[in-house]
C-alpha cells in the first residue's frame, strides 16, 4: 500500500462518516422504477383530447362498435407502428396497452398450441427459454409464472451472448427459444450487433421451433446518435427460417405509461397464427385508443421522431448526472465500481467491484434512498456475485438524481470498506 493512503480502519471511518452525514438529511428519494417523469407525459397531454364526439371514425371504420373483421388493429396503426418496427402493416398487430401482455399471450398460446412448424403444444415439453443476465425482471417473472425453465447467457457489450445460444439451443430440443433486449437492454443499455442478430437468424437449433422473441422495447429511446436497429424479422426470412422471431414494442415510454399501445411484428404467416387466436378471445382491440395515438402522433412536432427528441432533452441530462456524479465521487478506475454509459434506453448497470451490492442497497435505503433490490436483474432475484445494480434516473428531477448519486456513492464506498475490513 503507497504510504499516502490511508489505512484501512482510516479509510472505513472515512466512508462510515460520509454516509452518516447523508443519513442525518431524511432524505425520501426513489430511484427503483423506470418510469418516466412527469415532464414526459406532459409532451403527450393533447393525446387526451385528441378525438372529439364528431370525429369517432378512422379508415372508415365506426370506433365505437364492434368491428370482428378488424384482427390485428386499425389499418392507419397498423401502418404507423409496422414502420416503427421496420415491419409491413399486414406484419404487424396492435392491440392494447402492454408489450409484455402481448408478450405473454404469444407465449401462452405457443404453450397451448405450439408456435407455426410445432409438432406439438410446447406445454407436454418442459420447455426452457433462453434469457440474459443482467436482465429484466419482468421477463424472468412472465416466463416463470408461465412454467418455463430459465437458462441464462451472459449479456456483453453488443448484444447477447451468442456463441453460447449457439451451443445451448443447437443442443437440447426441450429450448424452444430466447427472449432479449434487442436495442438499449435493460439495464445495460447495449444493443445487439447486426453480425449477431444474423447469427440468431440463422441459427441451427435442435427444436425445429425455436423462436427469437425480442422485446424491442427502447428502440426509439435515443440519448444521442442514434444506434443501428437491427431487422429480425427479416434476416429470419432471409435466412429460411421466416416464422423464427416476434419484436414487440409499445407506447408506454413514448406517451403515457400503461394507458397507450402495444404491439408485435412477425412474419405474415405468424401474424395469421397469431389473431386467429386473439379472436377467439377478443373482437378487438380498444379502437378509440389506436386513433388518438395515430392522430396524436401523426400531429407532433416531428411525429413519433420529433416526440423521442424532446424526450431525450428531458432524460439525457438525468443520465449524463449518474456518470458525472459517479465518477467525481467514485473514481474512473473500478476500485469500488464500474458502470455503462449507454447510448440510449432507460437504465444504467452498476456493478460493485466487491460482491457487496445488497449492503449497498440495504445502506441507501437507510439513507432515505430507494434502488432497484440488489438481484433484480437475475432470475428469481439471485444474483450469484452479489455484484449488480440497476439504476433508474428516468423519474426523479435532475437534481434528485444528482443527490441519490451522491448517497449511492457514499454507500459503495462504504460498503467497500466494510467488506475490505472483513
Amino acid at each position: 500500500m503507497p504510504s499516502d493512503s490511508p489505512a484501512p480502519s482510516d479509510a472505513l471511518a472515512a466512508a462510515q462518516a460520509a454516509y452518516d452525514e447523508f443519513r442525518a438529511k431524511g432524505l425520501k428519494l426513489n430511484m427503483q422504477r423506470g418510469q418516466p417523469s412527469d415532464e414526459d407525459f406532459d409532451l403527450s397531454n393533447d393525446l387526451v383530447s385528441m378525438l372529439g364526439p364528431d370525429d369517432l371514425t378512422m379508415d372508415g371504420i365506426d370506433l365505437r362498435n364492434y368491428t370482428a373483421e378488424l384482427k390485428g388493429g386499425l389499418p392507419s396503426a397498423r401502418a404507423m407502428f409496422g414502420r416503427y418496427l421496420g415491419l409491413e402493416p399486414e406484419q404487424t398487430v396492435v392491440w392494447n396497452n402492454s408489450s409484455l401482455e402481448l408478450q405473454g399471450t404469444v407465449l401462452t398460446f405457443a404453450l397451448l398450441h405450439g408456435v407455426r412448424g410445432s409438432e406439438r403444444p410446447w406445454v407436454h415439453q418442459q420447455p426452457k427459454i433462453i434469457v440474459t443476465v443482467p436482465g429484466y425482471d419482468r421477463h424472468f417473472l412472465l416466463l416463470q409464472t408461465l412454467g418455463f425453465e430459465l437458462v441464462t447467457v451472459a449479456m456483453e457489450d453488443d448484444g447477447p451472448d451468442v456463441a453460447a445460444i449457439e451451443r445451448i439451443a443447437g443442443s437440447d430440443p426441450s429450448v424452444k427459444g430466447v427472449l432479449f433486449v434487442p436495442t438499449y437492454s435493460n439495464p445495460g443499455g447495449e444493443t445487439i450487433s447486426v453480425d449477431k442478430a444474423q447469427r440468431l437468424a440463422n441459427l441451427d437449433a435442435a427444436a425445429d421451433d425455436f423462436t427469437v422473441f425480442a422485446d424491442d422495447a427502447y428502440r426509439a429511446h435515443h440519448l444521442g446518435q442514434p444506434a443501428k436497429t437491427v431487422d429480425l424479422v427479416g434476416m429470419s426470412a432471409a435466412a429460411g427460417k421466416p416464422d423464427r422471431a416476434f419484436v414487440f414494442g409499445s407506447t408506454s415510454k413514448i406517451t403515457f405509461s400503461g394507458a397507450g399501445l402495444g404491439f408485435v411484428g412477425s412474419s405474415v404467416d405468424n401474424i395469421g397464427w397469431l389473431t386467429k387466436h386473439l379472436s377467439a378471445q377478443s373482437i378487438g382491440p380498444n379502437k378509440i385508443e389506436q386513433a388518438r395515438h395515430v392522430r396524436f402522433l401523426e400531429t407532433y412536432p416531428g411525429g413519433l421522431d420529433g416526440l423521442m427528441r424532446d424526450h431525450a432533452a428531458i432524460i439525457a441530462p438525468k443520465f449524463a448526472a449518474v456518470d458525472d456524479v459517479l465518477t467525481a465521487k467514485l473514481g474512473d478506475t473500478g476500485e469500488f465500481a464500474t458502470w455503462a454509459s449507454p447510448d440510449g434506453g432507460y437504465f444504467i448497470s452498476l456493478f460493485t467491484t466487491a460482491p457487496v451490492a445488497a449492503r449497498v442497497v440495504e445502506l441507501a435505503a437507510a439513507a432515505g434512498v430507494s434502488i432497484t433490490p440488489a438481484g433484480a436483474t437475475y432470475p428469481s432475484g439471485d444474483d450469484p456475485d452479489n455484484r449488480n445494480i440497476r439504476i433508474a434516473p428516468t423519474r426523479p428531477p435532475l437534481a434528485e438524481v444528482r443527490t441519490s448519486m451522491e448517497v449511492l456513492a457514499a454507500c459503495i464506498r462504504l460498503a467497500t470498506e466494510e467488506s475490505r475490513a472483513g
